[in-house]
């Protein structure tokens, strides 16, 4: 399938239409439309999200295209250094969600910081709208025919076209065209959707006792051991030298660990005495009109 559904050219620069850029639009809003139900269920105004969203997005392309950069550093392509112009050409492709994650949290807390707004009252709804809107938009990665894993005999397997192999993977007599590999993008996809529905079901069954970040910290648990497990089939991340651990399954262990500590910090089982007691409830705006809403 051809990742461009259509382009044009004006001049000698060409626009396209990209598949990518659709599945990844559709989970954001997607996304947003989720979060704006469980905003209205806590009592604030929705039209907040689809006011903050053109931040949420600029946000998080920018820490998107900034990790991925500095993740294909750290591998050891020189790329980026040697070309950085490139860094700004996001068109080329190359983004991470970890660095999406960052970007859009920054101008999230920025926004409401500005808008003296409740900042973990979004955040906890945003974020297992979050997952399912990732879900939503892995089939692009099927047409790019990337984020695959190692070679695989289970029936689930899909091929992958000779130009878009890893160099490990790219000796067509080892590994014929009828290799089948690990379609991790799916797993990734399956997880989300699991995870982020359960979220949702917690947040709705328990909602008397969630308090201000417990289901962010909870977000970072599963999103965290997800990943982990996970990066098992990405040969493609680079390692941390002189080790078989991946910069990006590191940062997944350290998301885990830190909810569950935050998780144990909100409900009493740990107290540190240079922390103060966490807040019981969500605070609700008043008096502050969202932008051009009458």
């Amino acid at each position: 399938m051809d990742p461009v559904i259509f382009s044009f050219n004006i001049g000698n620069i060409t626009f396209a239409l990209r598949w990518y850029g659709v599945f990844v639009m559709f989970g954001i809003l997607a996304s947003a439309w989720l979060t704006t139900r469980e905003i209205k269920r806590r009592g604030e105004d929705p039209e907040w999200i689809w006011d903050m969203l053109l931040w949420l997005v600029i946000g998080g392309v920018i820490g998107a295209r900034l990790w991925y950069v500095l993740n294909a550093i750290l591998g050891g392509n020189r790329y980026y250094l040697e070309n950085p112009l490139q860094i700004i050409n996001i068109p080329q492709g190359g983004l991470h969600y970890y660095g999406a994650m960052i970007g859009g949290a920054i101008a999230l807390i920025i926004y409401t910081r500005i808008r003296k707004l409740d900042v973990w009252l979004f955040i906890d709804s945003v974020a297992p709208s979050l997952l399912i809107g990732q879900a939503l938009a892995r089939p692009a990665n099927f047409i790019n025919q990337e984020l695959y894993g190692q070679p695989t005999t289970l029936p689930w397997g899909i091929p992958i076209d000779a130009a878009h192999r890893l160099p490990i993977y790219s000796n067509m007599t080892l590994f014929p065209d009828s290799t089948r590999f690990h379609p991790t993008f799916a797993y990734e996809m399956l997880w989300n959707f699991i995870t982020g529905g359960l979220l949702l079901w917690a947040m709705h069954k328990f909602s008397k006792k969630v308090k201000p970040g417990a289901v962010f910290a909870a977000w970072l648990v599963l999103a965290g051991i997800g990943r982990t497990i996970i990066e098992t089939w990405r040969p493609d991340q680079p390692v941390i030298p002189g080790t078989l651990l991946s910069y990006s399954r590191l940062v997944a262990i350290l998301m885990a660990v830190a909810g569950a500590v935050w998780l144990m910090y909100l409900y009493k089982v740990i107290r540190p005495r240079f922390m103060k007691a966490p807040r019981e409830k969500y605070v609700i705006s008043k008096g502050y009109p969202v932008p051009g809403k009458k």
